[in-house]
């Protein structure tokens, strides 16, 4: 209940300041932003859509193989708005694939390779040229059950179990649209377990039994975008978070790094890494030990995307 009750008077803190700042704007001028932002030619707007995909099969060969189809869609979107003493990012990054092995005795297996739901959203206040006052909003979770394989029998993960909730109040340096650090030392996070199995084995840092944690602490996030040559460009994402109320010093990493290859308009590959550590997740290694351990995930793939944008 200590917890719950300062997490949430941080809350209200994070609001308040965030109010009081959008207070000093001119009234005239915060009317007219209002107006201007229904205006489509004040926002950048681009999404990518990408499905990649790969098909094996095997006939007397020597080496072995399973015969499988996979594939693997994206969607990554952003809509920014700024304009005057304004800024408004959104982000929008969607994933979800699978592979099928063919054998006629696992005919309906399909096996998950990657699963995500991350939204993010900032509104920024601008106090000079490149600096902000910025409150910054992200969620994340997954579509689909997941299983450790070959154990498929009981699920790991669900849809909102867990699903991550943060809100913070920082300072935000934006250089230009492919670099930003935004930093808050008023940052509060909220862990969601909406499934009763997860919850009540206290998966992912909850108490056992119960459905939500909550923490509050400093929060840092970079965005590092470069388009390394022609037709090869790198996004880059760091999410560090610490929990004032919990071992402050075990830093909770989020860290994505993706590579996208254009061959065309309509034809590419990528290559992405994640690494992430939280030592409330408690993961179980080969050797049956549990504890808090480094998570790493690299996803290649070939295929088609379409890019939009104005």
């Amino acid at each position: 209940m200590f917890r719950k009750t300062i997490s949430f008077t941080a809350i209200l803190f994070v609001f308040n300041i965030f109010y009081m700042s959008a207070k000093q704007l001119d009234t005239v001028n915060l009317d007219s932003a209002v107006v201007d932002s229904l205006s489509v030619k004040n926002w950048k707007l681009k999404s990518l859509h990408s499905l990649n995909g790969t098909q094996s099969s095997f006939v007397n060969w020597n080496s072995g193989g399973r015969n499988n189809i996979s594939l693997n869609a994206t969607i990554s979107a952003s809509a920014n708005y700024n304009k005057d003493r304004w800024n408004w990012s959104n982000d929008l990054s969607l994933a979800f694939g699978g592979i099928k092995y063919l054998d006629e005795s696992e005919l309906l297996t399909l096996q998950k390779t990657d699963d995500k739901i991350d939204l993010s959203s900032k509104l920024g206040i601008r106090i000079s040229k490149k600096h902000l006052i910025s409150l910054n909003a992200g969620f994340k979770t997954q579509f689909a059950d997941g299983f450790t394989y070959p154990n498929d029998s009981i699920a790991v993960s669900k849809f909102m179990a867990p699903g991550y909730l943060s809100l913070a109040l920082g300072s935000d340096y934006i250089k230009d649209a492919n670099f930003s650090i935004f930093g808050s030392p008023f940052a509060a996070k909220t862990t969601f377990v909406l499934d009763d199995s997860l919850s009540q084995i206290g998966a992912f840092g909850v108490e056992n039994g119960e459905r939500i944690r909550h923490e509050f602490g400093a929060f840092v996030k970079l965005k590092w975008n470069v388009e390394l040559m022609k037709n090869i460009e790198m996004k880059s994402k760091l999410e560090l978070f610490s929990n004032y109320l919990n071992n402050p010093q075990n830093i909770d990493v989020n860290a994505e790094v993706v590579f996208v290859f254009r061959v065309n308009s309509l034809f590419s590959a990528t290559a992405q890494w994640n690494l992430v550590y939280d030592d409330d997740i408690q993961i179980r290694d080969k050797n049956g030990n549990v504890g808090p351990r480094t998570q790493f995930k690299s996803v290649l793939g070939i295929g088609i995307s379409y890019k939009l944008e104005n």
